[in-house]
């Protein structure tokens, strides 16, 4: 990854000599997108594909936000395209996991993957009594190459122009390999699985799969194997229907924030899927489970709180707290950053049941947050585990609008009461 660095670094030399003999400023998102280093950026994040889907996580939200949008639309594509394992591969990681003759344990095990993700693939099997399985089988090699591969990601992130000139990536990369580390656990997967199964047990509106232990390890994850659909499929369904999963989506991150102390912090669609015969949501992938902090969610009650009363001096203050900037940061900034919030606090103000499907707030969120970006003197970056509620929320809201469901959000706010707000220093607000 270093070599493919030092390549781009020397292209994008090239491309910005060349547009300054045109008369013309260098932009880095623009030379970082020419063909030849847009192959460049490709195969090297090619290699790198869990650590660099978590930085960009981290960094862009999937917005464009900090990232040029033409770094983050490559993420995405990343995020689409994973190449799964080839058979030979697959067994001899089986064998390791589970010992030789371990297909004969099953009626039928299908070597070829139903899906597929940045550090993993699914299989589906049948076990002799014909109970059908998914079994989620780890890539070889990525628990080993987490470290290495998030220091590669982040040395191509310092090439000149591509964040703030101060923009400290440290704790960033600490936080990146932390999460990375325990998604490739898939033992404590399979204890968070089990533990979002009990929360949720006996709730008419989600169903999770069940864990069969006696086929789990560190690098296989065994569990029954839910039929449903895909939650798009829901875009042709009576308005009803999809108000009331919208409304079940959204309820969950606030209960996920204010009750369960965990949050399943990837919004993937294809985490979501829908059981028809049930009507159920059927919720999938635990990799990415973060626990919350108390002080976190006393924090964004009382923030969520003060938007609702229309108090923007508690606002700020919370917003302090939660460090969405710092003291240091420059009033213009703050103001900037309060503004963007104000925005997304809309839905939540209104009266009446918001429409996500004919709503322009995402657009406008967008065009907001790229100007913010633009300012390169503002490095502060919020704590990571605010970053992923963020992500969470604002995938909740594009699966909403992907539904173009109509959800009555305030009074789901107002559900959970009100908190001081305590803005005395040093409380931690990390997991």
């Amino acid at each position: 990854m270093g070599g493919i660095a030092s390549g781009i670094a020397g292209g994008l030399a090239a491309g910005g000599l060349k547009t300054l003999a045109q008369g013309k400023r260098p932009d880095m998102a623009s030379l970082l997108m020419t063909p030849a280093n847009g192959l460049r950026v490709t195969e090297g994040l090619s290699h790198l594909r869990g650590a660099a889907l978590k930085l960009g996580q981290m960094l862009s939200m999937d917005s464009g936000m900090v990232l040029p949008e033409e770094l983050t639309a490559i993420l995405a594509r990343m995020r689409d395209d994973a190449q799964p394992m080839p058979p030979k591969q697959l067994q001899s990681v089986l064998n390791a996991e589970w010992g030789a003759g371990w297909y004969g344990r099953f009626r039928q095990f299908d070597l070829r993957p139903f899906a597929a993700a940045s550090i993993g693939q699914v299989h589906r099997a049948v076990l002799p009594d014909g109970q059908v399985l998914a079994i989620k089988v780890q890539y070889p090699g990525v628990r080993d190459s987490i470290d290495s591969d998030v220091d590669n990601m982040a040395s191509l992130l310092r090439l000149p122009g591509l964040l703030p000139r101060d923009m400290n990536l440290a704790p960033l990369m600490a936080e990146a390999k932390r999460q990375l580390h325990a998604e490739a656990d898939y033992h404590a997967e399979a204890q968070h699985l089990t533990r979002f199964g009990t929360l949720l047990l006996g709730d008419e509106g989600f169903t999770l799969p069940q864990i069969i232990p006696e086929l789990c390890t560190g690098r296989v994850l065994a569990m029954s194997y839910l039929q449903s659909a895909p939650l798009e499929s829901l875009i042709t369904a009576p308005q009803a229907t999809r108000d009331r999963v919208a409304a079940a989506l959204i309820d969950l991150v606030l209960r996920e924030l204010f009750d369960f102390g965990a949050m399943q912090t990837d919004p993937n669609l294809a985490n979501f899927r829908h059981d028809p015969k049930s009507g159920r949501i059927v919720l999938l992938d635990f990799g990415a489970v973060q626990p919350i902090a108390p002080a976190l969610a006393t924090d964004f009650r009382a923030l969520l709180v003060a938007a609702l009363d229309g108090t923007p001096e508690l606002v700020r203050k919370a917003m302090l707290r939660i460090g969405y900037f710092a003291e240091t940061t420059a009033p213009h900034h703050q103001d900037l950053i309060q503004s963007l919030f104000d925005m997304a606090m809309e839905p939540l103000r209104q009266s009446t049941h918001f429409d996500f499907g004919q709503s322009n707030l995402l657009d406008r969120l967008r065009d907001r947050g790229l100007a913010l970006g633009a300012e390169r003197d503002l490095a502060h970056v919020p704590p990571a585990a605010t970053l992923f509620l963020h992500r969470k929320i604002a995938g909740t809201y594009l699966m909403a609008a992907r539904l173009g469901a109509r959800v009555a959000l305030r009074p789901m706010v107002e559900r959970y009461p009100q908190a001081h707000i305590d803005i005395s220093p040093g409380r931690d607000i990390s997991p």
